[in-house]
């Protein structure tokens, strides 16, 4: 497997890393477990959780994700085989939320206690948060780094501004700094990353790993038109794409899938991993058959033609 370091952390990843935020909500324990076995088993390494999955489905209280993955870590022996990312900040309600020092040393130790594990391998900010100075923030996480309970750190849902600030605050202080930035992007939604905030990542070497990278499910071709919606239970988050833009891309993914013999959500997925700032998109899967076919995008190796035509859609 082509391992790609993240950032300047020391850690590495594969091309793909599995999002596990449909653990313990659209796959059971047993599907989760399944996949993950499936997931390692096939060389990838990267798996990405947060303490708020699944805090959003009535009747949640977060963390059932975590706690899937640590009733397989207890079961499978199998946690130094896997790089492990979960985040903070989030509403848990009486839980806590923000980044302010108590409640990242308090959620990491709740996180670990559901993961079944000494250590986090990246733990990151879930959201920045405007009410706690990110010097507080920062400091919290080289405690943790110090203490050996995390490896590394990193920010998500950032902009240029505020990755920078907390790169400023990390110079030459006791610090920790954001080695990796996840970002919402990919083939539909473009204008938060592309730009500034790319160009931040790639000028202080930040790795970065993308989410909704498949734009909800839109890019796998699944859903095309309204009576789509209902085919699963996050089929409803792909109308807004529904749009004369969005259905020339599937048209686009179409074309390139038959001539590479793949995928429509492959060839997506292709097209984030040969971009030279994204170090791996995420991607969850529901059931084997759904994994084995994201997995398979490390085989698709786009042209520059091919790039050209899906940066112009």
């Amino acid at each position: 497997m082509d391992n790609r370091s993240l950032g300047r952390s020391g850690l590495t990843t594969a091309p793909i890393v599995l999002g596990c935020n449909v653990f313990g909500w659209t796959a059971d324990a047993a599907t989760s477990h399944e996949l993950l076995d499936r997931f390692l088993d096939q060389g990838f390494n990267a798996i990405d959780t947060a303490n708020y999955y699944s805090r959003f489905i009535p009747g949640h209280a977060g963390g059932e994700s975590e706690i899937v993955i640590g009733d397989w870590f207890r079961a499978r022996g199998r946690r130094d085989a896997a790089l492990l990312i979960t985040k903070v900040g989030a509403d848990m309600g009486e839980g806590g939320k923000g980044l302010s020092a108590a409640n990242i040393i308090q959620s990491c130790e709740a996180s670990l206690k559901r993961l079944r594990t000494d250590y986090i391998d990246l733990y990151f900010s879930h959201l920045p948060d405007p009410d706690v100075p990110v010097d507080e923030t920062l400091e919290a996480y080289q405690k943790l780094i110090d203490a050996g309970k995390i490896r590394a750190a990193g920010g998500s849902n950032y902009t240029a501004d505020g990755l920078r600030e907390a790169l400023k605050s990390a110079a030459g202080a006791k610090r920790a700094r954001y080695e990796v930035l996840q970002p919402h992007f990919n083939l539909y939604t473009r204008n938060a990353y592309e730009g500034a905030l790319e160009d931040v990542c790639l000028e202080d070497g930040i790795g970065v790993i993308t989410y909704y990278s498949l734009a909800s499910g839109f890019l796998t071709g699944k859903y095309r038109d309204k009576a789509d919606l209902t085919k699963s239970i996050r089929g409803t988050r792909t109308k807004d794409f529904m749009d004369a833009r969005g259905f020339a891309m599937l048209a686009l993914l179409d074309d390139l899938a038959a001539q590479h013999q793949a995928s429509p959500a492959q060839i997506a997925l292709a097209w984030l991993i040969a971009r030279p700032s994204v170090t791996a998109p995420i991607v969850s899967a529901t059931s084997r058959a759904q994994l084995d076919e994201i997995l398979g995008a490390v085989h698709i190796h786009l042209g520059a033609d091919d790039i050209a035509r899906l940066n112009a859609a």
